[in-house]
């Protein structure tokens, strides 16, 4: 069974009305769970099961509709429905009639599996305030549901928020000939430069004027200005006072207590220990880029974000033998795609069978899912990847249906916003990236229980399997077999090698950047400011090796600040324990398939039915370690 969409036109009514009813049955399971007289564990279980895939399954169609869906009016009816779904969990959460129907529950007779689940469901509801006074609890409901619309509202504001230069014709100098024919000069003989990623990113990396590419930087950099600073301060302070009125010291600390991290003090000594690993290297390769800079500018002290990208890609083509531009003509996007395809086919041992699945957008390509070994159909998938007005504007994989063993099968999409014509390579990175996500969903969607299917391990391990799977992006074997320029030549492979080498300079300066933006998240949450811009300046001074670009706000458009709240670290976190993974492979023969088979079923397969590091350690035979990561950042 697969999802049937309604057309566009009516898609508003429709989430409307599959919201209303899926209300309606989750409070009925509520009513039913809580008139129980000698309620048995897995009975009350599989009701609460029922309850998630009815109200959750719509709050997943929600959350796709909002960010996704072509129809304003859809997206605005995907965000009453998501606050209705919003509001109804945190009522049921703070039900005590309904909690002690679970507290009350015998483990007995319970296999692994619906143990951790009750140990879960219990956990929930502790940390929703159950067990708090009349008057908090009041006010926790408040809190959360002011925060759902705060972040309805960031979103929208930065997804409405494209902002655009004009220049001249000559500033185009240095952009690749398909580039600078998609964009043809207007009436006013200037051509637009928009913040969107298909043209910030190829326009910051090859125009050779400075001042234009400062102009755009700054414009970047100030989305979602003025309006989501207000926001934001609000929604630090509503996650204070909520993990406050539940006892803990900080936001960092509620948020980390279901991660593998454990508690807020460790994040920002995780922080610590990465931006003292990465010095060294991080300041030797800065150091080469200025350099750089000052062969064309001697005055230059410093080099900041606005001539970073132009200067890196300058150092990689000048000293390190790689020209993006030529590299570009290898990744079609088309070819990109078929390849991810069969490669990650090929690996995991499944098929993709195109399928008209009735989405809101023609450019979405849709494909049943079948395991190659018994032709079972095991879910699908979308691919939502171009941009346009009113999208989700950076990369990510939504949630349309959790899978569950012989009831529904699992349907994910993927949000981005790439070019119809060449690829930087960056760009095929994030692609495999996202699309790890996507594999995860539908692989581990074979699950009794809702909360454990598809990408559901703890937070700080999301990003692991997804951050693996960059490596195939990486390999000349593998490229090779998609990446072709217009005469139909391969990518050679002394070509790859070189990107390989490219792509490491630059490594130690990425993870303080990184660990810049992972400070923000943290500390954002731990103290109260007045001034973000502030804050942010003396943390970007702290952890980048990069200086603040004057009258900028980049916490407006960070829209991690909302979603991942204080756990930004988790990234770099999860690249640790990827790059660990990653050692158990054979980098000589990226497409043995031994491997990867025993990687899909120890690691994805499982989801969330038990701790990411068992799953780790199984895979691996150990507990994952630092090791492989500081060997890596230290090459």
């Amino acid at each position: 069974m697969t999802l049937q969409l309604p057309p566009i036109e009516t898609a508003h009514a429709w989430i409307s009305e599959r919201g209303e009813q899926a209300l309606a049955t989750g409070r009925e399971i509520v009513a039913q769970i809580k008139q129980l007289a000698d309620p048995d564990a897995l009975d009350v279980l599989h009701r609460w099961n029922d309850l998630g895939v009815a109200v959750g399954g719509v709050g997943s169609i929600a959350s796709s509709f909002s960010q996704l869906h072509t129809s304003q009016q859809a997206r605005e009816s995907a965000d009453q429905v998501s606050q209705e779904i919003s509001r109804f969990y945190t009522e049921i959460g703070l039900d005590r009639d309904l909690y002690e129907v679970f507290a009350s529950l015998s483990e007995e007779g319970l296999d692994d599996e619906a143990r951790r689940l009750l140990s879960k469901v219990r956990q929930d509801f502790t940390r929703s305030g159950v067990d708090q006074d009349e008057q908090t609890r009041e006010r926790l409901k408040a809190i959360n549901e002011r925060t759902v619309v705060i972040s309805q509202e960031l979103s929208k504001n930065l997804r409405s928020d494209v902002r655009s230069i004009k220049v001249d014709p000559a500033s185009l100098d240095g952009l690749p000939e398909d580039w600078i024919e998609a964009h043809p000069a207007g009436d006013d003989g200037k051509v637009t430069v928009t913040t969107d990623y298909p043209d910030v990113i190829p326009f910051s990396t090859f125009s050779t004027d400075a001042a234009a590419r400062r102009e755009l930087r700054v414009e970047f950099l100030n989305r979602g200005w003025p309006v989501n600073d207000d926001l934001q301060k609000e929604l630090f302070a509503l996650r204070a006072e909520y993990a406050g009125l539940l006892g803990y010291d900080s936001w960092a600390d509620y948020n980390a207590e279901t991660k593998m991290i454990g508690d807020g003090a460790a994040i920002i000594e995780f922080i610590d220990k990465i931006s003292a690993a990465a010095e060294e290297s991080g300041k030797r390769d800065r150091d080469i880029v200025l350099a750089r800079l000052q062969q064309d500018r001697p005055d230059a002290t410093t080099i900041d974000a606005a001539d970073l990208s132009y200067y890196s890609e300058l150092v990689r083509k000048e000293q390190l033998d790689v020209d993006a531009q030529q590299v570009r003509q290898y990744f079609d996007f088309a070819k990109v795609r078929t390849g991810l395809l069969e490669v990650t086919g090929r690996l995991f041992g499944l098929r993709y069978e195109p399928v008209d699945a009735g989405m809101w957008d023609p450019d979405i390509a849709s494909y049943d899912v079948y395991l190659t070994d018994s032709g079972e159909h095991i879910g699908r998938i979308h691919l939502d990847l171009h941009p346009r007005e009113g999208k989700f504007k950076h990369a990510a994989q939504f949630s349309l249906v959790s899978g569950l063993t012989d009831r529904q099968l699992p349907e994910g999409i993927l949000g981005c916003n790439f070019s119809r014509g060449l690829m930087e390579h960056s760009d095929v990175t994030t692609l495999f990236h996202e699309f790890g996500h996507l594999v995860h969903h539908i692989v581990a969607g074979r699950q009794t229980w809702k909360r454990f299917s598809g990408v559901a391990t703890e937070w700080d391990f999301v990003e692991a399997p997804s951050q693996m799977l960059e490596e195939w992006a990486w390999d000349a074997d593998v490229l090779q077999t998609f990446a072709t320029n217009a005469a139909g030549e391969p990518i050679p492979r002394e070509l790859v090698e070189a990107m390989r080498r490219a792509d490491d300079f630059g490594k130690g300066y990425f993870a303080r950047t990184q660990m810049f933006y992972a400070a923000l998240s943290y500390w954002f949450h731990i103290q109260r400011y007045d001034d973000l811009t502030a804050r942010l300046k003396e943390l970007q001074q702290q952890y980048s090796l990069f200086p603040y670009i004057e009258g900028t706000h980049f916490h407006t458009s960070f829209g991690h600040l909302d979603g991942y709240s204080s756990g930004y670290y988790t990234y770099m976190w999860s690249l640790v324990i990827a790059k660990d993974m990653f050692s158990a492979f054979d980098r000589d023969d990226m497409l043995n398939e031994a491997i990867a088979r025993r990687y899909r079923d120890n690691v994805l397969a499982p989801g969330g039915s038990q701790d990411a590091a068992d799953l780790v350690e199984r895979f691996l035979g150990r507990p994952y370690s630092f090791d492989a990561f500081a060997a890596w950042l230290a090459e």
